[in-house]
């Protein structure tokens, strides 16, 4: 993670744009560096849980659309162990395959990255 482009997910998939913009933002940021870092944390978990029907609350269903983030090359997709926890969540119950990380490990070995943005 030396040189990498990490975006961090911390806000709840619906109520406002953020997770839809932090993936559009992972996505575009693909196309030009090979070396995108995922980490999701605190609501920011919500975004993966698989089931979710927005369009009863008129929302735009963006779920699928991590499922891009492996056609896009970006390889490196963790979530918190202390969110999951504390919203009673598993690995089980997310729509895409991601690696359990405690946010203190993520955060020192992130120390070195290129940028990091928080959505």
């Amino acid at each position: 993670m030396s040189k990498a482009l990490v975006f961090i997910f911390s806000s709840a998939p619906h109520g406002c744009s953020a997770a839809r913009e932090s993936l559009d933002a992972a996505l575009a940021a693909s196309a030009v560096s090979e070396d995108i870092v995922v980490f999701f944390e605190g609501d920011g978990v919500y975004q993966l849980v698989s089931g979710q029907n927005p369009n009863e609350i008129k929302q735009r269903d963006v779920l699928p659309t991590y499922g891009l983030l492996d056609l896009y090359d970006v390889e490196e997709i963790y979530v918190d162990q202390q969110s999951l926890h504390e919203r009673d969540l598993s690995l089980e119950q997310l729509a895409i395959s991601v690696r359990v990380k405690q946010a203190k490990q993520f955060y020192l070995e992130s120390c070195r990255a290129h940028a990091i943005l928080r959505f």
